[in-house]
């Protein structure tokens, strides 16, 4: 398999979006917002990269799928404080559904490369990166309610 440079891999890419996204939105809060709820739901947006970068240096495929595990966390973390946001008017309801939309995306494509990751029974311990970029949307991907 070929190695994938992390800056073309599409669940990081969307990850730092996600997180970027984020920032903006928080940053517009009052002081009080911002500092109880804002500040976590920050760190775990910044997260999803993060872990999904720390995963993509790792050697080991158990490391690697480690890593996705916590960025997942993260994920259904920022999905919690996203909604906590809408609940206490901090976010509207376009910004709530743009972001949402996001972290639903991101979630699939994580999950779909997590299972590129190789297994202890594919005979090596690095990741399997598949072939072709991106780890493709299903063509009825709107419609899936999994995530």
């Amino acid at each position: 398999m070929n190695y994938i440079p992390i800056e073309e891999l599409e669940v990081y890419k969307l990850a730092m979006e996600i997180g970027e996204e984020i920032w903006v939105v928080v940053d517009k809060w009052p002081e009080f917002p911002k500092k109880v709820v804002g500040a976590q739901f920050c760190e775990a947006g910044d997260s999803i990269a993060a872990n999904i970068s720390e995963a993509h240096g790792r050697y080991h495929y158990k490391d690697k799928k480690n890593f996705c595990f916590f960025a997942r966390g993260s994920l259904l973390e920022s999905k919690t404080w996203l909604k906590k946001s809408h609940n206490r008017k901090l976010v509207d309801d376009e910004t709530h559904t743009r972001i949402h939309d996001k972290l639903k995306r991101c979630h699939y494509l994580l999950n779909q490369y997590i299972k590129s990751i190789g297994t202890s029974n594919d005979g090596d311990s690095k990741v399997q990166e598949p072939d072709a970029l991106p780890y493709g949307l299903p063509p009825d991907f709107d419609n899936l309610n999994d995530f």
